[in-house]
């Protein structure tokens, strides 16, 4: 019997200092595709089952979200949570549902299994096919700088693809596995967002959560590749601090999510300079946002739609970025650079934004990847990091550029 807890919908806090050894393992070693993963650095989610969907109309999606979990409350449902994604387009339709079952357990890194290696799965012949060719990327990259030069905007996140085909089915658990293994401490999904079709990743970076009256949002912007050669590997990250062009970029980012916060918060803690946080392939600029919410009204859900999307994944000014992006990018973001996480009746949440992530269907999967464009930017470095930032997703599927 598994040592997590499987209740109707309850997602009780987690308590990192007593885990139960194999408890959050044995919910990742249970995923099926179809259903519901979320694994944060405060619990671990497997759910399971459609109980009701939030449904696509004119309501604002908070509206619509609150709508679905009163209802769910009503019909006997005891303390229902929302789970899924929400694209980055905001008029699109959102892909949340409150499930049939959750079960719930501790953070994936508190669980000393989670240090055993994945497992091989079948080895793919991946057909690649870049879109755009990163020369055109460049191309595009090298186009908004001279822009922003105009004084036309200040900043834009350029995105490209990877779409991986083959002939084999994917191996949507194996690929799962291995990207919650090599970053347990992050934020691993795979999340439903239409028939045969899957949202899987690993983000780093927690849009906002509120447990209670508490809320914290964790901004991340400026990148640099990681290095397998430790002494290298550690003058990136010290480059990284002090790049006046990252610092920037970051503090732009910062100020948008402190000016989004503030009409609902008190007491906010903002860092002066940010830190460091690393994953398996980059190396990222990190301020943590604090702050103590004014109205217990104010769920997660809607600061997180306050929040996005941030200039991290978008640009400044956002209406401006958002154009350009749609002039440039020859592709739908879709789910890319979203929202995914999970929210409960009484408001508490974590939601996350969705980078290191593809959309898989039946068997090719799209990757995606950006980079932040500001003045400063050259083509070939942001080229660059989109391609180290793939790194995350083609190690998980067995592929290489």
């Amino acid at each position: 019997m598994s040592t997590a807890s499987q209740v109707a919908t309850h997602v009780p806090p987690a308590d990192p200092a007593h885990p139960a050894v194999g408890a959050a393992t044995s919910l990742l070693d249970t995923y099926a595709p179809g259903d519901h993963f979320l694994a944060t650095p405060g619990r671990t989610l497997l759910a399971r089952g459609t109980g009701r969907r939030v449904p696509h109309d004119g309501r604002p999606l908070t509206e619509r979200v609150d709508a679905t979990l009163a209802e769910a409350v009503a019909a006997g449902q005891e303390s229902p949570v929302v789970m899924g994604a929400i694209p980055f387009d905001r008029t699109a339709p959102a892909a949340l549902h409150v499930p049939a079952t959750v079960s719930s357990a501790p953070p994936l890194a508190s669980d000393p299994l989670i240090a055993l290696p994945a497992g091989s799965s079948a080895t793919a012949d991946w057909r690649i096919r870049p879109v755009p060719e990163p020369e055109v990327y460049g191309e595009g990259v090298a186009a908004a700088v001279a822009r922003m030069w105009r004084g036309e905007f200040s900043k834009v996140v350029l995105a490209r693809t990877l779409e991986l085909s083959s002939d084999a089915p994917l191996d949507l658990p194996a690929m799962l596995q291995r990207l919650a293994r090599r970053d347990p401490s992050g934020y691993t999904f795979a999340l439903p967002t239409g028939p045969a079709r899957t949202l899987i990743g690993a983000s780093p970076e927690l849009l906002v959560s509120r447990r209670g009256n508490q809320v914290v949002s964790n901004p991340l912007a400026g990148s640099t590749p990681r290095s397998d050669d430790l002494a290298e590997d550690v003058r990136r990250a010290a480059t990284l601090l002090e790049s006046v062009k990252d610092l920037h970029e970051h503090a732009v980012v910062v100020d948008a999510v402190h000016q989004a916060l503030a009409p609902h918060c008190t007491g906010m803690t903002v860092p002066a300079r940010p830190t460091l946080i690393r994953t398996a392939t980059m190396w990222h600029l990190s301020t943590t946002v604090t702050g103590t919410l004014t109205s217990p009204g104010t769920s997660a859900l809607d600061l997180a739609m306050a929040l996005h999307p941030t200039p991290a994944v978008c640009g400044t000014p956002t209406r401006t970025a958002r154009q350009v992006i749609a002039e440039t990018e020859p592709f739908d973001r879709g789910f890319f650079t979203g929202v995914v996480g999970w929210g409960n009746a009484e408001g508490d949440g974590e939601w996350v934004v969705t980078i290191r992530c593809a959309e898989a269907e039946e068997r090719t999967l799209r990757l995606y990847a950006g980079a932040g464009v500001v003045a400063a930017s050259e083509p070939e470095a942001e080229t660059a990091e989109t391609g180290a930032k793939f790194r995350t997703f083609l190690s998980a599927v067995g592929a290489e550029l």
